[in-house]
């Protein structure tokens, strides 16, 4: 691999941010004259860029805003909701949500006829779950307090056996 000049490479990147920039200028005025939806997303898209290029790039995605805003049929009456279509969206939900619950309480049906949902075991079972999970930390505490009675153990004994292998005052 041969080694590049930072110049070079400061102006290869430079060519390459430059012909990015076009095609999101190209794409932004193809879809505003197809009448496509216009926004930052769909122009990265079309363009084939990274979004993150054109947030880094204030001045496109200024434009893009600005295209967004005039671009007809996106004024602020089309876009509001209605009583009534608020209306039937809350009947719609309404109505879902009762055949939620009717559906919940077939399965609780269910479940209890084939033994699952029984609440007696259930709580048996949480019950032995939180007194395994209090015995765990009583025995992590536990192994703590012995690791640390151990390391001193090992300490005192490397201080022992370096006392041991020093040689007495008076030895030649």
């Amino acid at each position: 691999m041969t080694a590049r000049s930072p110049e070079a490479l400061i102006a290869t990147r430079r060519r390459d941010s430059t012909r990015r920039r076009q095609r999101v200028l190209d794409a932004l005025g193809q879809l505003a004259a197809a009448g496509c939806e216009i926004s930052v997303s769909a122009v990265a898209r079309a363009a084939g860029v990274d979004r993150s290029f054109v947030y880094r790039h204030h001045d496109l995605r200024a434009q893009i805003h600005a295209q967004a805003a005039a671009a007809p049929g996106t004024s602020p009456a089309s876009t509001t909701a209605t009583r009534q279509s608020l209306l039937a969206d809350l009947a719609n939900l309404q109505e879902q949500n009762q055949r939620l619950r009717r559906q919940n309480l077939s399965l609780e049906e269910v479940f209890r006829a084939g033994g699952i949902g029984r609440t007696g075991e259930t709580e048996a079972l949480r019950a032995r779950v939180s007194q395994l999970e209090q015995q765990l930390l009583d025995l992590r505490q536990e192994l703590e307090d012995r690791t640390g009675d151990l390391n001193a153990s090992r300490a005192a004994n490397r201080d022992l056996m370096a006392l041991a292998n020093r040689k007495p005052a008076g030895t030649p």
